[in-house]
């Protein structure tokens, strides 16, 4: 098939664009610095290049059959179950097309969920056609497992077909022992009353899927896409393995498993990895003997990329990761309202949750064709290799004998620590970026309103009797969401934030870059800013501190300045009362000699900007 591409009458006079021209020009760009600078990496060590040729000879990867829609999942958590109910209707006469029933206690429930009880159940579900093409999804954990059973009775009370529901029961414990960190009972205890439960519910007449293979699990405790990956088909072949093992032919256990993926705000990696699954899938169904089949991929967006701060960004995140696993071909959607991270989200957060998804469907016709990606050279190079990867580890889980041994033996969390502190590290350092947190912080923004509810309490479940290292989940922004806490604490207390004078030197020419990087750099820490006007004068800056209130300075200017006007500037600061000074920029030759001028520490792009606030704090508490 001619591609498009192959034949642009209006480009016919322009020579053809070769790799050699390209490499020509980014090489005058570079000046000498090496290629590798513009090759990017990810947790997982897999090289991202900057530039593919078009893959040839590839097919699409096959998901949702073709032009249909993936479900559009609302959230459904509210402790307070007529609440529920109401928000439930709402969702569903305003695009929704599926409700993801959260249950207290579930893996998801980020201190929130539902009553796990019949009389909640009844009460969440009423006024729900549940067999009119609404998808439903349970998020459960053992201490509300039965609230799978209390939605099937549920539906045999009112005479429905449980063929014709479409409920995905989420029968996972595989996913809170791993988030827990132990477990009452062993796999060959477990397997049972799992297969049990899924024997049963096939028995009326439910079609499934019944268990889930969760990477939210591995995702959302900072781990890596391959890592995530391996997790689900561990969990996944697990289920199967038990399924079978409860006198199920594979054919049938085939559609009783489902996976769920989170979905962030890195658009290639996050498609990739959704196409990869299904790949990696279709090969553990051909090593079983069986026809692949589409695997049902629900996706959440990513707990650990909310912010507290600047709340609203959120929105944009949720936005990206939403396009992605859209485009990739997940079945099912649910997005995280924007104010999760700080409570039980409103009308509002919910209304925007929902039609992130209507607007992409609707407007922008993102499922009207199937996996777009397909050709692209660089989405399919980084299928093939996570596809690579994640096979090796799921290998690696398997020698120690399938997902739950290889929980009790930590093959999963290790890998997931080291990857988190590699996180941790880059973040701290505002490598990776946290609009709103890190980066581009607002210390006017306006408190974002969440419901008041309180949770349900549950019993602990059993006893810990087999334990191993816990898979919590986290946010990323958490550190430096913790400075603002500080700073904000402080401004209750004393009627101010904690300040940082930026000491320009020169002309603005001179100093705005490094005092508008200054300023974010140190309001990511919740300390404010006091700007000023550019000085020659160290007695004229040392006066301007003084009145400014401020507990800590930040020379700022350029490279040329520097030399002959921060160290008298430094022994002005100092003796107006300066005992905290900063200067932006990396240290120089003269690091030694600004230092004995009372510069304390350097500010730069790619410090370890967390330890510096967290350092500042310190200063500012002592005596």
């Amino acid at each position: 098939m001619t591609s498009v591409t192959d034949d642009l009458p209006l480009a016919a006079d322009f020579p053809k664009a070769t790799v050699e021209d390209w490499r020509k020009l980014v090489d005058g760009v570079l000046k000498g610095a090496p290629f590798e600078k513009l090759v990017g990496k990810t947790y997982d060590g897999i090289k991202i290049d900057p530039l593919y040729p078009r893959a040839k000879g590839v097919a699409p990867v096959v998901g949702r059959p073709p032009a249909a829609p993936w479900q559009i999942m609302q959230r459904i958590d509210h402790p307070d179950a007529a609440l529920a109910n109401a928000q439930a209707l709402t969702d569903l006469e305003n695009g929704a097309t599926g409700l993801a029933l959260v249950f207290a206690g579930g893996s998801g429930a980020h201190g929130f969920g539902l009553e796990p009880s019949a009389e909640a159940v009844a009460r969440v579900l009423k006024g729900i056609h549940l067999d009119a093409g609404i998808g439903l999804e349970l998020q459960i954990g053992p201490q509300s497992r039965m609230a799978a059973i209390h939605v099937a009775e549920y539906v045999k009370s009112k005479g429905l077909d449980p063929a014709a529901c479409n409920i995905r029961f989420g029968l996972d414990p595989l996913a809170a022992a791993a988030i827990w960190g132990h477990s009452p009972y062993s796999w060959d205890e477990i397997a049972p009353a799992v297969t049990g439960a899924i024997k049963g519910l096939a028995a009326l007449g439910f079609k499934g899927p019944f268990a889930s293979a969760d990477g939210r699990v591995i995702h959302d405790a900072g781990g890596s896409d391959v890592q995530e990956l391996a997790f689900v088909l561990a969990c996944g072949v697990a289920y199967l393995r038990a399924i079978e093992g409860a006198g199920i032919p594979l054919e049938q256990a085939q559609g009783m498993v489902y996976a769920r993926l989170a979905a962030d705000a890195d658009q290639f990696l996050t498609m990739a990895k959704f196409r990869a699954l299904r790949l990696l899938w279709a090969r553990i169904e051909q090593a079983c003997g069986l026809t692949p089949k589409p695997l049902f991929i629900a996706a959440d967006t990513a707990w650990r990329m909310l912010t507290q701060r600047d709340p609203y960004v959120n929105m944009l995140r949720a936005t990206m990761a939403t396009f992605a696993a859209g485009l990739a071909g997940a079945n099912a959607i649910t997005v995280l309202p924007h104010t999760l991270a700080l409570g039980l989200p409103d009308p509002f957060a919910r209304r925007v949750a929902r039609n992130t998804q209507a607007l992409l469907l609707e407007e922008s016709n993102l499922a009207k064709v199937s996996d777009p990606a397909a050709g692209a050279g660089g989405i399919e190079t980084l299928t093939a290799q996570l596809c690579e990867a994640a096979w090796a580890l799921f290998q690696e889980s398997e020698r120690a004998g399938g997902a739950f041994a290889a929980l009790q033996q930590g093959v999963f969390q290790s890998k997931v620590a080291a990857t988190h502190k590699a996180r941790d590290a880059n973040i701290a350092k505002r490598r990776d970026v946290l609009t709103g947190a890190s980066e581009f912080p607002n210390l006017q923004e306006s408190e974002a309103t969440v419901l008041k509810a309180t949770p349900i309490a549950l019993p602990p479940y059993g006893e810990q009797k087999y334990k191993f290292e816990a898979l919590p989940p986290i946010r990323l922004a958490e550190p430096f969401e913790a400075l603002r806490d500080k700073s904000d604490a402080a401004l209750k207390v004393r009627g101010t934030r904690p300040k940082v004078f930026l000491a320009n030197l020169g002309t603005p020419a001179d100093f705005t870059a490094r005092a508008t990087f200054a300023k974010s750099f140190f309001e990511a820490g919740g300390i404010q800013a006091v700007d000023s006007e550019g000085f020659a004068d160290p007695g004229k800056l040392a006066a301007a501190f003084k009145a400014s209130d401020a507990e800590l300075a930040c020379l700022c200017s350029s490279d040329k300045v520097y030399p002959g006007q921060a160290e008298p500037a430094a022994r002005a600061l100092q003796s107006a009362g300066g005992r905290h000074i900063y200067l932006a920029g990396r240290p120089t030759d003269a690091e030694a000699a600004l230092r004995a001028a009372g510069v304390t520490g350097f500010v730069f792009a790619g410090g370890d900007a967390l330890a510096t606030l967290q350092d500042a704090y310190r200063r500012m508490e002592q005596p």
